[in-house]
């Protein structure tokens, strides 16, 4: 019976020996990338269909996260656990799929259990084994080839070192897929739209402004008064001053109020063209959100008036919108 470990150091030696071991693991595969790997890819970017990812037991968990992995950066793929797929689940794979397997000895029986039936439905196979003699490896139409020396459970036994280069591996097939696909970031914001990149890239300004009634706006020539009462009913620090042909000719702020005061001790005869910020800040309704959070910040302001072609106010993109929605 192995001395269970009792000291901090000792258990630190075991954590930087395992380290070491699969990082070796990981530095290996770079000699066992050969046309197999290219081969795999051709496959799998002239795939009408599907990926099917699938594997039994570590190496279904790595398969499942492979599937995750491909199917948010271009290539669309999901998991089928190998002992449901003989049992009716095999319905979910077309001739137009292409099946990608994992298994470490590349003779785990559920999975080769499928090689006959893939066969007669002509369905491509690649596989991911670490030994490339086996039933699996040979069978399959392109061969990646994950094997490691030895496992980082010191008793060679718990898939580790094995598992962790599988998973390296289907990083680097997933990779060079997106690099070959010309996938873009606003791509994969599309498939994480949840998340605070997808707001980023996918949130237009036109998705957050005030606009119709909440639209705040006075005309040239206008009291400041009524600038002042326009700010405080629309409530969002400032107003658009249009012209007679209703284009944007400034914009009046609540920063813009401190200086007038420092100017003028009587406000009653102050006209808001007088005071106003010319030209203004402005931003069209199509532009990200994220550009509109760059303009606010640059120009240390709270707030955008949005105008059309003709730079007219269609709208008003308050830095609380922004805050709201997620993009900053």
């Amino acid at each position: 019976m192995r001395q269970p470990l009792s000291t901090p150091s000792q258990l630190r030696e075991s954590a930087l020996r395992t380290l070491q071991i699969e990082q070796a693991a990981i530095g290996g595969l770079q000699a066992k990338l050969d046309e197999g790997f290219d081969h795999a890819c051709q496959l799998i970017l002239a795939c009408q269909g599907r990926v099917v990812v699938t594997g039994m037991g570590k190496s279904g968990h790595i398969a499942g996260k492979l599937a995750a992995t491909l199917a948010s950066t271009g290539t669309p793929a999901f998991f089928v656990h190998p002992g449901e797929a003989s049992h009716g689940d095999l319905g979910m794979i077309t001739r137009a799929d292409v099946v990608l397997a994992l298994s470490n000895s590349g003779e785990t029986a559920e999975v080769t259990a499928l090689l006959p039936l893939l066969k007669r439905l002509g369905t491509p196979l690649v596989s991911m084994t670490g030994r490339p003699g086996s039933t699996l490896a040979r069978h399959a139409d392109a061969h990646l080839d994950s094997g490691v020396e030895r496992e980082a459970c010191p008793l060679d036994l718990a898939p580790t070192s094995s598992t962790t280069a599988a998973l390296a591996l289907g990083d680097a097939l997933a990779v060079a897929l997106l690099e070959a696909r010309g996938f873009t970031a606003e791509d994969f914001a599309l498939s994480h739209p949840g998340g605070s990149l997808g707001k980023r890239l996918l949130l237009r300004v036109r998705d957050l402004m005030h606009d119709g009634a909440r639209l705040p706006q006075v005309a040239l020539g206008s009291p400041l008064r009524d600038a002042l009462l326009e700010i405080t009913r629309q409530g969002l620090g400032f107003t658009c001053v249009v012209d007679s042909e209703g284009r944007l000719a400034g914009v009046y702020t609540d920063g813009d109020l401190r200086r007038t005061l420092d100017q003028f001790h009587d406000l009653r005869d102050v006209c808001v063209d007088d005071v106003m910020t010319r030209p203004g800040k402005r931003i069209g309704p199509d532009v990200l959100a994220a550009e509109a959070v760059r303009i606010m910040e640059d120009s240390r302001i709270t707030a955008l008036a949005v105008v059309d072609e003709q730079q007219r106010p269609i709208g008003a993109l308050h830095m609380h919108d922004l805050l709201a929605s997620g993009v900053i």
